[in-house]
């Protein structure tokens, strides 16, 4: 399943055109929190928007807002 969220965090990457940093730290959260803790399939989307969100919030100037996220997961996960 990692394996899916990573390529599906490079398909966001590429959406919003972030920076090539994003991406990776937004990879080395994901794996780190993986590392500590077993999640349900269904909470993978989550946690890969989360660390994009984070990963996002800390290198780029101007950040996708959440809603923006939400919309590429296809509301999959609610903006609360």
């Amino acid at each position: 399943m990692r394996v899916i969220l990573v390529d599906w965090l490079i398909d966001v990457h590429v959406r919003f055109k972030l920076q090539t940093e994003t991406l990776h730290i937004a990879v080395n959260l994901t794996d780190r929190f993986l590392a500590r803790r077993q999640i349900r399939r269904n909470q993978m989307q989550l946690i890969g928007v989360t660390a994009m969100v984070i990963a996002a919030k800390y290198q780029e100037i101007y950040p996708p807002t959440i809603e923006d996220f939400v919309y590429m997961t296809d509301d999959a996960c609610s903006k609360t």
